[in-house]
């Protein structure tokens, strides 16, 4: 079957409430892991992970951390409004965004939209011991000028009284940590600690990049000592992540745009381990298969500027492709594209998004080995999965659910070796 037209109901499996973990273990790296080898299924301990790894192997992470990303704003009727930055919108880079006084804008989700049509939302609080306003509005305008774009987002412009202050220092202040939906339960002072990655550095993921949540520093260490390779790149994870897919076959589901980010020296390293690697979480997996359709881009556009190198979620399957390699070009190849553009423009990190959709029918470029989480029936990481075994996933699933392994955000891990 043409991958567009996979039916979701497929990909639907029996998760009952009390399998989704509401909590993480008390020790990360105590977690279940599951062990897929080409076929074969055992169970371990996550921090018994470097000993099922090949010496001398590149394992890839995605250091994006999680920001406060919901605010609650009163107003002066008593309605309770919920922003939800989404993505930033002035300034659009985020390392810029964090670092701006006084005013920014954001694409935001709004919780009790019809109680907030126009006017400005205040909230007062203190940081630092000095007492600082906050206003919210609306902008109208630019959700006209974007249209579809913005798909249920809304634009927020935001002020504040203290040019001193920083955005990221107001998130700290009065933002939220935002916990899947699927836990039912409010954030707590722990998921601040729990719902980020040991290794996490740059802000601007509204859910975080789970796989990597079974890491601790001596993991690391292990994995250092067995002569694994560690190279990180930056997915900024976003709420689309969580979205069902709603259509009958996978062509009527419209894939959320994620922000990358790789270095230069990262791209050097995928080079030196000829383009294979280990890839941890679904995110590290989009980002990294999503390198080679840029570098497939400039082969034949070599000025291309950098916003033209984002990934629509058909690019894998047009013309008939259907995932596999594109005029032959192969990942080395293609990363090697993104150096000398690079190097071309002056540029030591490139920038760019993707809404790449990996699902069945796709041959995977430079993914070799995932560590990954039990993923939710019916969603675009099922059928991402899918497609790295082969369509071997019910086996995994039956085997999981049957061995008392929990599911998804806070669950165990698994390790796929197809």
């Amino acid at each position: 079957m043409e991958t567009r037209h996979i039916h979701i109901s497929d990909f639907d499996y029996p998760l009952a409430d009390d399998r989704i973990a509401k909590y993480p273990m008390a020790e990360r790296d105590h977690s279940k892991l599951l062990v897929y080898n080409r076929g074969k299924l055992s169970d371990d301990l996550f921090f018994q992970l470097p000993r099922y790894l090949p010496q001398g192997a590149l394992m890839v992470f995605n250091n994006t951390r999680v920001i406060q990303a919901r605010m609650h704003f009163r107003k002066e009727t008593g309605a309770l409004i919920e922003v939800f930055l989404m993505e930033p919108a002035a300034p659009t880079d985020y390392e810029q965004m964090f670092q701006t006084s006084g005013q920014c804008s954001w694409l935001c989700m709004i919780g009790n939209l019809k109680k907030w049509k126009e006017g400005q939302l205040k909230r007062e609080f203190e940081i630092k011991g000095r007492r600082l306003t906050l206003c919210a509005r609306r902008n109208v305008a630019q959700d006209e000028a974007l249209g579809s774009r913005s798909g249920t987002n809304y634009w927020v412009d935001f002020s504040w009284d203290n040019a001193q202050v920083s955005f990221a220092e107001i998130l700290e202040a009065v933002g939220e940590l935002p916990i899947p939906p699927y836990l039912n339960r409010e954030t707590q002072e722990s998921d601040k600690v729990t719902y980020q990655t040991v290794y996490s550095k740059v802000k601007g993921s509204v859910a975080a990049p789970t796989a990597g949540l079974h890491f601790t520093d001596n993991v690391l260490a292990a994995l250092d000592r067995c002569g694994i390779d560690r190279e990180e790149v930056t997915l900024h994870v976003g709420a689309g992540t969580f979205k069902p897919v709603k259509s009958e076959e996978i062509d009527g589901h419209r894939m959320h745009t994620e922000f990358i980010c790789v270095h230069r020296h990262s791209l050097e390293k995928l080079l030196r381990h000829e383009c294979r690697t280990i890839a941890v979480g679904t995110t590290s997996v989009r980002t990294l298969e999503s390198l080679y359709y840029m570098g497939v881009y400039l082969e034949k556009h070599p000025q291309a500027q950098e916003e033209e190198l984002h990934v629509n979620q058909w690019v894998p399957y047009e013309n008939g492709r259907d995932g596999r390699l594109v005029d032959g070009i192969g990942p080395v190849r293609a990363i090697r594209n993104i150096v000398d553009w690079l190097d071309r423009n002056g540029l030591e990190a490139l920038h760019s998004s993707t809404q790449i959709i990996i699902a069945p029918g796709y041959e995977y470029k430079i993914v070799t080995m995932l560590i990954t989480n039990f993923h939710q029936p019916k969603s675009t990481l099922l059928l991402l999965v899918s497609a790295f075994v082969k369509g071997d996933w019910r086996k995994i699933y039956d085997y999981a659910l049957s061995h008392d392994f929990r599911f998804l955000s806070y669950g165990d891990s698994s390790l796929l070796i197809p």
